[in-house]
């Protein structure tokens, strides 16, 4: 009878499992021991985490959603053990391409807005997996070079929500087959989690040398040992707290790494790499000195950290990149040149502590080789931030939630918001946005409006509009083109060009015009608000052949229409 109950109990868990509201509860505060055996692939997860219940009706039953390379051993409430059911949940949130989910039935139904905390133990192997991308249909040795996350013995490199659900998660089933679903999924993920808190106390079991490991941007000094377990040295455990979470991705890097130090930034490498490691030093050296005078002084270090895998694809998260070291001296400038601008500049808003190393990058590509590279750079960008505005264009922001204060969209917080800096940045000059960097102060950004006053303060212009559409909310992207231009010549001999532009779109921007003449260009700035026309008179000192709205510095949904051809008389 007793084998009877426990069968039944499954069985209405089972049937249960379709209605389950997945996003009901929020995972609001996590608290985390977790030990790592590399030479085994091992990973074991004891804790605690604390649900609210954020749907409408009280919930009797929980999800927790782990990587399905892991298995679920307990589940309580209270010192209590809770029935719960595990299967297999297909999703692309993992790099398995699958969860292991777990039912839970609860002691008691949890209210709306209530709160219920759950003890929990789970273990596995995390090897490298490459099963969600060849099931779309990309190659093995390409999926090898993306989803590179992995636990062993000579290197361990573990990311997140998003590549390796190592830490509990709750949410609907994605798949890579739809653009649009993954992203889509851990965005609201994010979104829902960005407030909570994240406790992990990391220990690391090993044979051989002493490891160092890295959690995000702190460096875990691993040294002396507690006691012999299976013939391996326990390390010693130290505590990282994410508080809150944020926009970052929790990871965990372990290895035998030898260690560059730099004012700015902290390189960390394989020993066999050192004359690759000084070559980066250099160029910190050649950098550094560049962006200090945007930036000031280093207030934090920023950490590189060498992946093994030479076409492993980049990976940043806070402060810390995780690349494969580029024989591209280019190339590893313009990273290096977001990684020191992390180290100089920090915020605690992503639209702005990341906005701003990206712009630092244009601005090194600028410095280098002129403003025509530094907008090439930025143009690199441009199609995946059309792309993504498109695709939130047709989803109802009440809350404004794609607003940069608010996003957690990689594509806005990081891409959009470069492009406004840079905006800002030809709006009010390097001196004025200098001086508004310079006394930029995040403990004292406390509301939403401190970045635009500092802006105006010392610029000594309104931004209102600018941030009224491209910071407070989400307007999507302006489409400018040129409506008329007419040429007058004067006695002189050179010409006044009077010339309409008209913005299809919901953002307005203030726009370079460009006209080219027989024999150079000239080039002056106008103000086109959102669905309006704007005109303006610049004088051309030749004839002039062609008028050109924008250079690529403002980001348009279609710049397919902002040439203007033209015949002078």
């Amino acid at each position: 009878m007793k084998l009877a109950g426990v069968v039944l109990t499954v069985l209405a868990l089972l049937a249960s499992a379709s209605a389950i509201d997945r996003n009901a509860f929020t995972f609001t505060k996590y608290d985390l021991n977790v030990r790592i055996e590399p030479e085994q692939q091992r990973i074991g997860v004891r804790g605690t985490i604390t649900l609210r219940n954020d749907s409408a009706l009280p919930q009797k039953l929980a999800v927790l959603q782990v990587s399905s390379s892991l298995d679920w051993r307990s589940i309580q409430s209270g010192g209590k053990p809770l029935q719960f059911v595990s299967q297999p949940y297909t999703s692309d949130i993992d790099h398995t391409g699958s969860l292991a989910e777990a039912i839970v039935t609860l002691l008691h139904p949890v209210a709306p807005n209530g709160t219920v905390d759950l003890e929990f133990g789970y273990e596995g192997t995390v090897p490298l997996d490459t099963t969600r991308l060849k099931r779309v249909g990309v190659p093995d040795e390409q999926a090898k070079h993306t989803d590179w996350d992995q636990i062993s013995a000579a290197f361990s490199s573990v990311r997140g929500v998003g590549h390796v659900a190592w830490y509990p998660v709750a949410m609907d089933a994605a798949s890579l087959s739809d653009a649009n679903s993954v992203f889509e999924t851990i965005g609201n993920w994010n979104a829902r989690e960005t407030a909570a808190s994240m406790r992990i106390n990391l220990c690391t079991l090993t044979s051989g040398e002493v490891p160092t490991a890295l959690m995000n941007e702190r460096v875990i000094g691993l040294s002396g040992n507690s006691g012999s377990i299976r013939d391996a040295e326990l390390t010693s455990c130290t505590e990282h707290l994410f508080n809150p979470l944020g926009i970052v991705i929790p990871s965990f890097d372990v290895g035998v790494f030898d260690r560059l130090d730099k004012p700015t930034l902290e390189i960390y490498y394989s020993r066999d790499h050192k004359s690759l490691a000084d070559a980066y030093g250099t160029l910190v050296d050649k950098v550094t000195p560049f962006l200090q005078s945007w930036f000031g002084q280093t207030r934090q270090k920023a950490k590189v950290i060498e992946l093994p895998d030479p076409a492993a694809a980049p990976f940043e998260s806070g402060t810390t990149l995780l690349t494969p070291f580029s024989s591209d001296s280019k190339l590893a400038e313009i990273t290096l040149a977001h990684q020191i601008a992390h180290s100089m500049f920090i915020s605690p808003r992503p639209w702005v502590d990341e906005g701003v190393p990206h712009f630092a990058q244009a601005l090194w590509r600028e410095h280098e080789s002129g403003r025509q590279a530094a907008l090439d750079y930025m143009g690199l960008h441009r199609t995946a931030l059309a792309d993504a505005e498109k695709l939130t264009s047709s989803q109802a922001d009440t809350a404004g939630q794609h607003a940069l204060p608010n996003t957690v969209d990689e594509e806005f917080y990081r891409s959009k918001a470069m492009f406004v800096w840079w905006m800002l940045r030809d709006m009010i000059g390097d001196a004025g946005l200098k001086r508004a960097l310079s006394a930029y102060d995040p403990e004292k950004d406390k509301n939403q409006a401190y970045v635009q006053n500092l802006l105006q303060s010392e610029s000594k212009r309104n931004l209102a509009w600018l941030f009224d559409d491209w910071v407070y909310n989400d307007r999507g992207l302006p489409d400018f083109r040129v409506l008329s231009a007419y040429p007058r010549s004067l006695d002189s001999g050179a010409y006044m060009v009077t010339v309409t532009v008209e913005n299809l779109g919901n953002a307005a921007a203030e726009v370079p015009i460009t006209i080219n003449m027989q024999e150079g260009e000239v080039t002056k700035r106008l103000q086109v608000g959102r669905k309006t026309t704007a005109s303006i008179r610049i004088e051309a000192p030749s004839a002039p052949v062609e008028v050109i709205v924008n250079d690529g510095s403002v980001p348009e949904s279609d710049m397919s229409n902002n040439v203007f051809r033209l015949a002078t008389k």
